[in-house]
C-alpha cells in the first residue's frame, strides 16, 4: 500500500479512487455508500444491460470500461461478481498483469475468504473479503439499508484494521469470520434470508387461493412479529400445531396442500419435522403427542420427493442470481 493510501492511526483509509468489477445490485451500491464516506469512484464495469443501467443510476458520470481498465484506474477495487465467477475472474487478472503492487482488491462473496484472491497477492495485491449480510435491490435504497447492516470481513491480520474501518464508513458493523468458517457462515445466511422468501411467497400463493384479499397485509404484521419473536427468544418463540403436537391440524394442512398446492407439500412436511426436532429437544412439544404428530410427518403420500406425480418442490433455490449478492 502506498504512502497516500495507509490508513491514519485510528485505522481509517485514505481517500480512494473506487473502481467496481460487476455492476450487480451489491457492487454500485457499496460504490456509492464509499463515496458518501469521501472516496471516489472511477470506474465501472459490467456485461448486460440491467448492470449497465443500474450502473448509470446509482454511479452517475462513472464511465463504463473493460475489468482490465477499472484496475487500472482504481486504489480500491470491489469484485462484485456471482461466487462461481470469481476464482476465474481473479486468476485471469492476476495473470494479465492487470493487478497493481499495494491494491486494494475486494470481494463481496460470503462463501470465500481472503484464499481466493491469493493469484492476485502473489503479484502484490492487498486482499479483503467484506461480505454485506443485506439482500439488495439494485436501486439506491440499498445505501439506506447498509446502515447498521453486518458485514463478514476475513482479512490478514496486518489489513484487519482498514478492512474493518472500510465497513464502519459504508455504514456497517464488521464481524470477523475466520477462512475456515466462511462455507458455514454463508450457508447460515442463505438458510435464513433466501428460504425465508420462497417461505414467504408460498404463504402468498397459498392465502390468495384460500380467498384473502390482501395476502401481504394480513402476513406483515404475523411475520414482523415471529422474526422479533425469534431473534430474541430463539426456539423457546415456536408457536403453532407442530409444537403443541396437535396432529390432527397438522394432517388436514398437508391435505389442502395436496389438493390445492402440491408443490408444496414436500418443504411444509420438511420444516414441520425440523419444527417438531426442535419443539421436543427444548421440551415444548409432549412426547406423548409426538408419536402422533410424527406419524403424520412420515410422508406416507410423498416418498421420494413425489407428490401425485409431481416432483414436490417449486424449483426454486432461494436466490435471485444476482451478482455478488448475499444468497
Amino acid at each position: 500500500m502506498s504512502t497516500s493510501q495507509q490508513p491514519d492511526p485510528q485505522g481509517r483509509p485514505a481517500r480512494l479512487t473506487v473502481g467496481v468489477v460487476g455492476a450487480g445490485r451489491v457492487g454500485p451500491a457499496l460504490a456509492a455508500s464509499l463515496q458518501l464516506a469521501g472516496h471516489r469512484p472511477v470506474a465501472v464495469s459490467g456485461v448486460s444491460d440491467a448492470s449497465r443501467r443500474r450502473a448509470e443510476l446509482m454511479l452517475p458520470d462513472v464511465p463504463l470500461v473493460a475489468p482490465a481498465e477499472v484496475l487500472e484506474r482504481a486504489d480500491l477495487v470491489l469484485l462484485t461478481v456471482p461466487d462461481d465467477a470469481l476464482p476465474g475472474l481473479v486468476t485471469g487478472l492476476a495473470e494479465t498483469g492487470a493487478v497493481r503492487p499495494g491494491q486494494l482488491l475486494v470481494h463481496t462473496s460470503g462463501r470465500y475468504g481472503t484464499k481466493v484472491l491469493d493469484p492476485a497477492l502473489r503479484v502484490g495485491a492487498l486482499p479483503l473479503a467484506l461480505h454485506p449480510a443485506m439482500t439488495f435491490t439494485g436501486t439506491p435504497v440499498d445505501v439506506q439499508r447498509l446502515a447498521g447492516c453486518s458485514f463478514g470481513v476475513t482479512a490478514p491480520e496486518e489489513l484487519r484494521l482498514a478492512a474493518e474501518a472500510l465497513v464502519i464508513e459504508m455504514g456497517g458493523e464488521p464481524e470477523w469470520i475466520a477462512e475456515q468458517m466462511r462455507p458455514l457462515y454463508h450457508a447460515a445466511l442463505a438458510l435464513g434470508a433466501n428460504h425465508l422468501v420462497t417461505l414467504v411467497a408460498q404463504a402468498m400463493e397459498l392465502l390468495r387461493a384460500a380467498g384473502v384479499e390482501a395476502p401481504d397485509r394480513m402476513l406483515g404484521p404475523l411475520l414482523g412479529a415471529a422474526l422479533d419473536n425469534a431473534l430474541r427468544s430463539g426456539d423457546a418463540a415456536l408457536t403453532g400445531p407442530v409444537a403443541r403436537g396437535d396432529a390432527g391440524t397438522v394432517a388436514a394442512h398437508v391435505e389442502q396442500l395436496r389438493t390445492h398446492s402440491p408443490q408444496t407439500v414436500a418443504g411444509y412436511l420438511a420444516m414441520a419435522r425440523a419444527t417438531a426436532d426442535r419443539a421436543l429437544a427444548h421440551g415444548l412439544l409432549k412426547p406423548e403427542l409426538a408419536e402422533d404428530l410424527l406419524g403424520v410427518l412420515a410422508d406416507r403420500g410423498v416418498g421420494t420427493g413425489r407428490v401425485n406425480g409431481s416432483d414436490g418442490t417449486d424449483g426454486s433455490d432461494g436466490s435471485d442470481g444476482s451478482e455478488g449478492e448475499a444468497r
